[in-house]
């Protein structure tokens, strides 16, 4: 009589990561992109380096023709606001569901239900590859924990959800990640989850995994030095304003770590409308110009078009550039605010 894999349909063997690596491959320009970028973001972070970091981009990636249209609109605005503000797209490819949903182009690539994960993979690889090669960073949310083997050399920053900063399998999986992490507050607001994920982070785990050979193995990391928390809001309401800010940088020195804060200016924050995501932005930037280096960063939801849509039983049929996810804000409202940011921190600068 069986006692295992009672409710299992079937096994599907996964390409190894250094398969995949061997047949998408970092590029010369890819390489440069990705390590200068991680350097400067931590020194952000650290405050050695004194511009804003912007996270910004779709709330998930599904049309590889859209996402490369994208990274070249923004690669562009990025050469024009350098000077005050570090840009890396946001790329995110898998998507953690309260309940059910599309779960992002990694698991369902040709959002049907018919979850080619292994053509997932392939698929965010190479275009991860592409943008990179233009020379822009980009960042994503580390999901699940076997992901990251295929995709990390590829990535300068990542996040851990509000649904997954208080998971302990995270907490172990950033501590070894290679790139510098943000930590989300709580789905309820709570900062002290990100402070505690970062604590946690920071120092030496072992867990089991998978190596590059895919072979299941005995992981021991070093502890990640340059993490961040994430202030997103929750269901109590926004946390961007002052005190929240004030609150989060001072949970953090007393749990021993160097205050540094990136501003989600969407989810909670905005109350999940995309049309106030402008009105935080203006607050973390007034907030950055009056004295408070904690903030690093920020992070915008954006696309070609704005807004979303549901959806459809022929994917054929979607909107080209309209998120499937959360709603975003449209592509010319993204570059004026860079720009509107960049002079806003150039101005300061030199009063």
């Amino acid at each position: 009589m069986r006692t295992s894999d009672l409710h299992i349909s079937s096994f599907t063997p996964l390409i190894a990561p250094a398969d995949l690596k061997a047949r998408v491959p970092v590029s010369a320009g890819s390489l440069q992109t990705v390590t200068g970028a991680r350097t400067v973001i931590e020194a952000i972070l650290k405050k050695r380096d004194t511009r804003m970091l912007a996270i910004v981009g779709p709330c998930s990636i599904h049309d590889r023709a859209a996402a490369l249209d994208y990274a070249e609109r923004l690669s562009r605005v990025r050469h024009e606001v350098e000077d005050a503000v570090f840009v890396v797209m946001r790329v995110y490819f898998e998507k953690p569901r309260t309940r059910l949903g599309w779960r992002g182009l990694i698991l369902d690539p040709d959002m049907d239900g018919s979850y080619d994960i292994q053509t997932g993979l392939s698929r965010a690889r190479s275009i991860m590859s592409e943008i990179t090669a233009m020379g822009l960073p980009v960042g994503s949310e580390m999901l699940d924990p076997i992901v990251p083997q295929y995709i990390d050399d590829l990535v300068s920053w990542a996040s851990i959800g509000a649904r997954t900063t208080e998971s302990q399998t995270h907490r172990e999986m950033a501590s070894g990640l290679s790139m510098p992490v943000g930590y989300k507050n709580g789905t309820d607001g709570s900062i002290e989850t990100a402070v505690n994920a970062l604590s946690s982070s920071l120092s030496p785990h072992s867990f089991i995994g998978i190596d590059q050979g895919g072979r299941t193995c005995v992981v021991s990391t070093t502890g990640n030095p340059a993490g961040h928390a994430i202030l997103r809001g929750g269901r109590n309401g926004p946390n961007y304003h002052e005190e929240d800010v004030e609150e989060a940088c001072e949970r953090m020195v007393a749990a021993g770590i160097e205050p540094a804060v990136v501003i989600d200016c969407s989810h909670g924050n905005s109350r999940k409308d995309h049309t106030r995501q402008h009105k935080v932005l203006r607050s973390v930037v007034r907030q950055r110009l009056e004295g408070r280096r904690e903030i690093a960063g920020f992070m915008l939801e954006s696309n070609i078009n704005p807004g979303f849509q549901e959806i459809s039983t022929d994917p054929a049929h979607l909107q080209y550039g309209v998120s499937i996810t959360d709603a975003c804000i449209g592509w010319e409202e993204t570059a004026e605010l860079l720009r509107w940011v960049r002079q806003q921190l150039k101005t300061g600068m030199q009063l």
